[in-house]
């Protein structure tokens, strides 16, 4: 049996006597174990985290060298880290190698928020009450984060929680998917033993789904920071009404494509868009609207770059595409694409599920808003194609979504360009380039279904810190 990887309590490294196996999602095979945590193990890390957070606060000096010296550490150690995220994730392990790389970013980024973190002088002296005062507004940590980090980024995404935590002075209790845990306590085992984070300020406590409802419900927690499911993400916003809740959701990333548009090149970002990680990236493009006049061109190219995709063994160089997290998301997404074509879309690539279990990157055309493909999140590697007149009717078929965290729109005219980004209802709008491109330092958030915050260290230290107003009376002053 293969070793228990321990969780992090305060200083103690713990396991339980029973454990859960992470699994290949390619082939099966065990990549590893972690211990099954339970609400007692929850209720020791957040009593850690509420004694770090009442005891001797570092200073912003230390949690930045911290957090560099993690940028550093997790650079030297790239190679390892990205073949972890292959073997627990089934990601291709060049797309793992840039996760790292934007892993060390965002740690980095957290490093430069917690050095510029600042409050504001307040000109209390401009009403009369304010005579013989000055005051100021400081920003000091919210207290006990309660992170909570989905499967498809194991790496970066988890660094997205408790770099900015870290960089506001907040101790942290995280529950990492169930699906890929293996990375985030290599994540912590970094940070404590190699990169100087005092024991305690980050705690990591491998448990079921369900379990980690105590930990969004417990009294010490102040803010839940949470990426996942819409269904699953407002049920938690539901459940802590008086905390802070950050959440970033999913999404039907949708993309217009106008006759200005350079068609080789637009087609050939979207191919990579929408197949990255088999799809499953919340901003991974799902709608496509082509204007008519190029949707024959268009089509037959995305057709040709979906071909080229060679799927397989993530540990395989040559892999672009493999298997999703699991066979029951493969048999979902499949069955949604049945659903489409009984329904009269029509399928002009892949749609099937090999003999390895990996579906085919798919293109569907012909489909329309009412298809579960088009209306709901796949988190899957498909896209479907519809065909537009108009770009006003594009404008509105891109909008009639429950989700909003981003949108594209390629164009070479800079007027409907503007159009578009005055239009489109989304967290983000990306012009000449797809909605699935993100750097780390940008504000990244959505609407309605698609959450409720803005992710980026920058963004993210404030949202982890309280303003505190300081009014100082002098009669000198």
């Amino acid at each position: 049996m293969t070793d228990v990887t321990p969780m992090r309590i305060g200083a103690d490294l713990v396991t339980t006597e029973e454990s859960m196996a992470v699994l290949s999602p390619y082939d099966g095979h065990e990549v590893g174990r972690v211990p099954v945590g339970t609400e007692a193990h929850l209720d020791a890390a957040v009593a850690i985290a509420v004694i770090r957070r009442d005891g001797e606060q570092m200073p912003a000096w230390q949690r930045a060298e911290i957090l560099d010296r993690a940028a550093v550490r997790l650079a030297e150690r790239h190679e390892e880290f990205a073949q972890r995220i292959a073997g627990e994730a089934a990601k291709p392990i060049r797309t793992a190698r840039v996760e790292v790389t934007r892993a060390i970013d965002t740690f980095r980024f957290s490093a430069a928020a917690a050095r510029t973190l600042t409050g504001e002088t307040i000109p209390i002296d401009a009403s009369v009450a304010g005579g013989n005062k000055i005051a100021f507004v400081s920003r000091v940590p919210v207290g006990v984060v309660a992170a909570i980090s989905p499967f498809n980024f194991p790496v970066n995404l988890v660094v997205h929680k408790i770099g900015p935590a870290i960089a506001a002075g907040c101790p942290v209790v995280l529950k990492p998917a169930s699906a890929t845990p293996l990375s985030a306590l290599a994540l912590a085992q970094m940070l404590v033993e190699e990169c100087g984070l005092p024991a305690g300020w980050l705690n990591v406590v491998t448990c079921k789904g369900s379990v980690a409802n105590h930990l969004v419900e417990h009294d010490d927690v102040a803010l839940i920071t949470f990426t996942g499911s819409p269904p699953v993400g407002w049920g938690i916003r539901a459940k802590a009404p008086r905390k802070r809740v950050g959440l970033e959701l999913g999404n039907n990333a949708p993309v217009i494509v106008e006759p200005s548009a350079d068609v080789i090149g637009t087609a050939d970002k979207i191919t990579a868009a929408a197949t990255a990680f088999a799809g499953q990236s919340c901003i991974s493009v799902q709608r496509v609207f082509v204007h008519r006049s190029i949707a024959e061109a268009f089509t037959a190219r995305l057709v040709e770059g979906f071909s080229a995709l060679v799927v397989g063994d993530p540990m395989d160089e040559a892999t672009s595409v493999s298997a999703m997290i699991d066979s029951g998301e493969t048999q979902r997404v499949a069955g949604w694409i049945t659903e489409a074509v009984s329904d009269g879309a029509k399928v002009a690539f892949g749609g099937s599920v090999d003999d390895n279990g990996v579906l085919q990157p798919t293109v569907l055309v012909d489909v329309t808003p009412e298809m579960e493909v088009c209306r709901t999140e796949v988190f899957g590697p498909l896209v479907g194609v519809q065909v537009y007149d108009d770009v006003e009717d594009a404008l509105r078929m891109a909008n009639d979504s429950r989700y909003g965290l981003q949108a594209g729109i390629f164009t070479a005219d800079l007027d409907t360009a503007m159009k578009a980004a005055r239009r489109l209802d989304f967290g983000g709008v990306l012009i000449n380039e797809v909605p699935t491109w993100r750097a780390d330092q940008m504000p990244y958030g959505g609407l309605r279904d698609s959450g409720n915050t803005r992710e980026g260290p920058a963004y993210a230290v404030r949202e982890m810190t309280e303003e505190r107003l300081v009014v100082i009376h002098s009669p000198s002053l």
